[in-house]
């Protein structure tokens, strides 16, 4: 289905280089009427410094930034998402992405993060993937739309599906991780999914 305030010529610009999610959210955005393309279409991902004290003042400097280098006709879209664990009172939260320091990779972020939760119960290992994106309208207008995927933390890493902490979140009503139940299950069940769907429902 193809609605109708937005023409199929149009396009919407990711605010990310990480091909893996600009590829998930093509996927996400199927059917909606966009052509869905990376920042490297423009040029690639300015530099920014994400200084923002929440995931909605982050994804907004991602989108403002790549705004600055694209056409006034396109739509531009950002998310800023991470992992929130109660027991860490919401760590690491918006320092997901470099939470075992600033050129940490994904598997030194999960080792930090399953080492701060070392003889933590299961019933206190609670956490929820949280995603806001924001967009930029051709006409300036500003949006922002959230999604939020509740679940808990493995006591060890399973699976190799996904990125990021996949391999260590269980969603809420499985028994296994976001790494073993794969990308079919992940598009439906996902914060990124959930924050897509808010969108879709603005053309409803």
């Amino acid at each position: 289905m193809i609605f109708s305030c937005v023409a199929m010529s149009e396009q919407l610009v990711i605010a990310s280089g990480n091909a893996h999610k600009v590829e998930e959210f093509g996927d996400l955005l199927a059917g909606l009427g966009f052509s869905v393309v990376s920042a490297k279409a423009f040029g690639g991902m300015p530099d920014v410094v994400e200084d923002g004290e929440t995931f909605e003042a982050n994804a907004e400097i991602k989108a403002r930034a790549l705004r600055q280098q694209v056409p006034d006709e396109v739509w531009v879209l950002a998310d800023d998402s991470g992992l929130e664990v109660d027991y860490l009172d919401g760590a690491p939260g918006i320092y997901s992405a470099r939470y075992a320091g600033a050129d940490a990779d994904d598997a030194a972020n999960r080792v930090k993060l399953l080492q701060a939760l070392d003889g933590v119960e299961v019933s206190e290992r609670s956490a929820r993937f949280r995603c806001v994106l924001c967009v930029l309208k051709p006409d300036g207008e500003r949006l922002f739309f959230d999604g939020s995927c509740d679940g808990c933390i493995a006591s060890s890493e399973q699976g190799d599906m996904g990125f990021g902490y996949d391999s260590i979140f269980i969603p809420a009503g499985h028994e296994r991780t976001f790494g073993q139940l794969g990308d079919a299950v992940k598009r439906v069940l996902s914060h990124r999914a959930k924050a897509v769907s808010a969108f879709r429902g603005f053309f409803a």
